[in-house]
């Protein structure tokens, strides 16, 4: 697929889709957002249910490919535009440690932190195969401590959806702003990614009536 054409992003404001927005600004990839309205309910009605019949953001359309998924598209992004930097090439040896956390954050990460926010009780060990809040959070909080990134001295592309996604669940409280969470978070804010993503979310909010 071409590099060239430009990556149609399906996006809402202030959600899991503002990391791919960052990611597709750390790669200087040309894009062009359309923008979903969700207080008004646009993703629930049949123009773009047709795009994800889940009714979430983000999804991307890259020519005839469309993908949606928060990591399978950030995994897509990023072999797309190599030329970055932040992407461990396949046979490199950071190339597998980078999927197994990008992985994680979706197959066990996530999960236990919606059972975490929900206040539901952990199942029996042998029948969740996402494992426990607890045991999630030790994992990556060990993974971090040796910094500064998630595989140490290299940012790559999955440094994006976790600094994203750990910037959000500390401000809610769902994640304590123990030190050294609390200096990736702010590694991963001080980038200029993150300020133009800001600047295009808060001009959207306005634009749809949702500030």
């Amino acid at each position: 697929m071409s590099t060239t054409l430009p990556i149609k992003l399906f996006h809402t404001p202030q959600t899991r889709s503002s990391g791919v927005l960052a990611l597709l600004e750390e790669l200087r990839a040309p894009y062009q957002v359309h923008a979903i309205n969700m207080k008004a309910g646009e993703q629930r009605q049949a123009e773009y249910l047709a795009i994800n019949p889940m009714g979430k953001v983000p999804a991307i359309l890259h020519g005839d490919a469309l993908i949606t998924e928060q990591v399978a598209i950030g995994i897509y992004l990023a072999d797309l535009f190599p030329e970055a930097g932040i992407t461990p090439a396949i046979g490199a040896a950071l190339r597998g440690p980078y999927l197994r956390w990008y992985v994680f954050y979706a197959a066990c990460f996530e999960p236990a932190i919606v059972d975490k926010a929900l206040k539901r009780e952990p199942g029996a060990v042998g029948m969740v195969p996402y494992g426990d809040f607890e045991t999630t959070l030790k994992v990556i909080s060990a993974q971090l401590l040796k910094g500064p990134w998630l595989l140490g001295d290299t940012f790559t592309a999955a440094d994006v959806l976790w600094g994203s996604a750990l910037t959000w669940m500390i401000s809610f409280g769902l994640v304590e702003a123990v030190p050294h969470l609390k200096a990736y978070v702010d590694r991963w804010n001080a980038r200029p990614s993150v300020k133009k993503v800001g600047e295009i979310d808060a001009a959207l909010l306005k634009t749809q009536g949702n500030t």
